[in-house]
């Protein structure tokens, strides 16, 4: 093979939704430097033309290969994704399939490398909720079954898969890829003049994000839900960007003339990666039941509220900015109490959250 060459030249990476993506950014550029090549799949999990069109030309990347993937119900749609993503492995002979994350795309992919006699590495690897309840967890520990390289990014994915008896050789604390996106597009985050469109004079905004179906169908917890935002519009600027099915559900349960009547609440619809990446990095704190968001406000050091029982990215909490609170007015009344009264902590960033861990993982790729 000669001096530095690599068995692994050509890379499938497959990613299906836009917060997966944010994940990939650096890979086909960082490849190139170290003589491999990344075929980008898309499995069209998530698939919104206008959305990802603009997504992907913010990034100026494109994937290579969209999958044709009909929308179906979860079971369907794996199957679907899966027959695409065999006829992709088959033209494109990967050395190695990456999967980021968590969703149904990464599971997908995980098994059909699997099937196909293809190495498999898994970005994130590791993390762990301990709540069964979430699709979520069910596809981190499907994938990491049958994963062979673990790249990870925070201390507690090496201890669970340690306790998981994968090999301690195979395990790599590599840092946070997406943390690498923020990094490398920062100029273009600070440039971004979401505060003048909506009117925000920045530093105050809270920024809140909710979509997990447990809060969003739930006819209760969305009542429950408006009066929260209500409670936080009332001294400051909520920016409240809402996906079109919490919509759907807001008009549904006649909750939506509630929300458009709070003066101080601006709600939009999803919005591009650097004007939301803007609106965290200018807030005085974020309210949200997300993963990635937990990692951005804890990275930025801006304090993160999470609005859920249990995280599988605990260092945003033991270490970071951020805080698992009860889907309760009192906790929220009271956490906010400690963020306004400076009692929160900005906490730290976490190691290798450094803008390098694309670097890292390929260079340990090119050493397989």
């Amino acid at each position: 093979h000669g001096m530095g060459s690599t068995g692994m030249k050509k890379l499938m990476v497959v990613v299906g939704t836009r917060p997966n993506f944010i994940k990939v950014t650096r890979f086909k550029a960082e490849a190139a430097k170290r003589g491999m090549e990344v075929q980008l799949v898309h499995t069209g999990q998530h698939y919104d033309e206008k959305m990802s069109t603009v997504f992907f030309d913010q990034f100026g990347l494109r994937p290579d290969r969209f999958l044709d993937t009909p929308h179906a119900r979860p079971a369907a749609q794996m199957g679907h994704i899966m027959i695409a993503l065999e006829a992709a492995a088959e033209a494109l002979r990967p050395d190695l399939m990456i999967v980021p994350g968590d969703v149904n795309s990464t599971l997908a992919g995980a098994l059909v490398a699997n099937k196909m006699g293809i190495p498999l590495a898994h970005l994130e690897s590791g993390l762990r909720s301990g709540d069964m309840g979430m699709p979520e967890e069910i596809n981190r520990i499907l994938t990491d079954r049958i994963t062979d390289h673990f790249f990870v990014t925070e201390q507690s994915g090496i201890d669970h898969l340690k306790a998981e008896g994968r090999p301690a050789k195979d395990i790599h604390f590599t840092g946070n890829t997406m943390i690498d996106t923020l990094v490398a597009y920062d100029a273009q985050v600070q440039a971004a003049t979401v505060l003048e469109d909506l009117g925000l004079p920045g530093g105050d905004h809270v920024l809140m994000t909710i979509h997990r179906p447990a809060t969003v169908d739930v006819p209760e917890e969305l009542t429950k839900l408006v009066d929260l935002i209500a409670y936080v519009a009332r001294g400051r600027h909520v920016v409240f960007p809402v996906h079109p099915r919490t919509t759907a559900k807001l008009k549904e349960t006649g909750l939506l003339p509630k929300l458009e009547a709070l003066k101080n609440l601006r709600i939009t619809g999803p919005m591009d990666y650097f004007n939301f990446q803007k609106l965290i990095a200018t807030c005085a704190f974020v309210i949200t039941d997300s993963g990635g968001i937990q990692e951005e406000t804890t990275f930025r050091q801006v304090p993160c509220l999470t609005l859920r029982p249990n995280t599988e990215r605990p260092i945003t909490v033991t270490m970071g900015s951020n805080r698992l609170i009860t889907f309760d007015l009192p906790a929220l009344e009271a956490a906010i109490a400690d963020i306004v009264e400076g009692r929160a902590g900005k906490g730290q960033v976490p190691p290798l959250w450094d803008g390098h861990a694309t670097e890292r993982v390929l260079d340990v790729i090119a050493a397989l």
